[in-house]
């Protein structure tokens, strides 16, 4: 099997060229022929060398991820099944705001990490995706709007907030990190990007050194450390204390701050206690508060607290002097809210054996973008 191209940095490929033989500064035009000019056929690539063309051809995989499945909710969010050369699948979400597109993109099929709230979680972890098979979430989307919506549908911004824990997979996403950055290709700038871990303390140590710059965003849940081992038990080995530690080690440039999202449940979270916690825990120059109310899924243990309650943690945030946002539900009639992302749709028998589509009205669900 061919290696994928999409695996390839700027830097890597620049490297390739010279010690092929060719000329490295061929890497920018390769680079926007395929990010910019989206031309996946290297003998297309008219302004590189024939004997570039010839040897992208042979040796790289250019093709796209498989769009097995899409839904259209109606505020205009879209849902992407999309399946590797494996098989394995993943989600993805697209969705609009008043002057973005941001897309939800997964970084592992699974996750590991275990929170209680979450519907990922009883999927267990299947692997880390390739470095590739992260850009290929955005190429191949980008791409399906482009022929299925119209050229001005372009993704703006991204989240790695879809299935699995980012930093779990460090290096990969680290390196699809460097290939949207790069000018010469995506060009997506440092505030277009927002990762968001549940902790990970030595991978974020890792990350305040040894990652592009990006917006930060944390899955709190909860100020105290009971509370938040129940709901995240990655909370038993790095609790509040060490994870704070490794959170002041992370750069801030200055207006900058470090979302916390912060899943309201009822009877769990949302009471006065809980308010006196986080305004004691969090800096509010620095840090912003993403309250989400919780979206149940079937099994879930847990209910979203009234609206009257949800008002009521934001009004008491705000009256401390934080920045706090409730989180726009979006796609929720095509089950895309918060927290309920599983693929597993070939254990619910939703395959269609001909067309290899999903049935919609059972289509599983991904996290959203905390910007919105």
């Amino acid at each position: 099997m061919k290696p994928s191209f999409f695996d390839l940095t700027y830097d890597e490929l620049k490297t390739l060229l010279k010690e092929k033989g060719f000329s490295p500064f061929g890497a920018t035009q390769i680079f926007d022929w395929v990010y910019k000019k989206g031309v996946y056929d290297p003998f297309k690539w008219t302004n590189v060398s024939k004997a570039s063309q010839q040897y992208f051809s042979e040796t790289y995989d250019l093709s796209l991820l498989k769009v097995v499945w899409n839904g259209l909710s109606k505020d205009g969010t879209r849902k992407f099944l999309v399946k590797m050369s494996d098989g394995q699948t993943v989600e993805s979400v697209a969705i609009p705001a008043r002057d973005r597109l941001t897309l939800c993109i997964s970084s592992q099929v699974g996750c590991a990490v275990g929170c209680t709230f979450c519907h990922t979680a009883t999927q267990g972890l299947k692997r880390h995706l390739k470095t590739s098979e992260v850009v290929l979430q955005f190429v191949t989307i980008q791409n399906w709007l482009k022929e299925t919506v119209g050229v001005e549908e372009k993704i703006t911004n991204i989240v790695y907030m879809g299935q699995g824990e980012p930093l779990h997979n460090f290096e990969n996403m680290k390196k699809a990190t460097l290939v949207f950055m790069n000018e010469k290709g995506l060009g997506l700038g440092q505030r277009r990007i927002t990762l968001s871990t549940s902790g990970l303390v030595p991978a974020i140590e890792k990350m305040a050194q040894d990652f592009p710059p990006v917006n930060i965003a944390l899955s709190l849940h909860s100020a105290r450390n009971d509370v938040r081992t129940e709901l995240m038990p990655i909370n038993k080995v790095y609790d509040l204390e060490r994870l704070f530690k490794a959170i002041k080690m992370i750069p801030l440039k200055a207006h900058r701050r470090i979302t916390y999202e912060y899943l309201l449940i009822e009877g769990m979270n949302d009471s006065m206690d809980d308010v006196i916690a986080l305004s004691g825990l969090l800096n509010s120059k620095e840090s912003k508060i993403n309250l989400i109310p919780f979206n149940e899924f079937p099994g879930s243990k847990y209910k979203r607290p009234s609206e009257q309650k949800i008002m009521w943690f934001l009004d008491q945030m705000i009256k401390r002097g934080f920045t706090c946002t409730i989180r726009t539900t979006k796609g929720s009639d095509i089950l895309a809210a918060c927290g309920q992302l599983k693929s597993e749709f070939e254990k619910l028998n939703l395959w269609d054996g001909n067309s290899q589509v999903i049935i919609p009205s059972i289509a599983s669900t991904v996290l959203q973008n905390q910007a919105l």
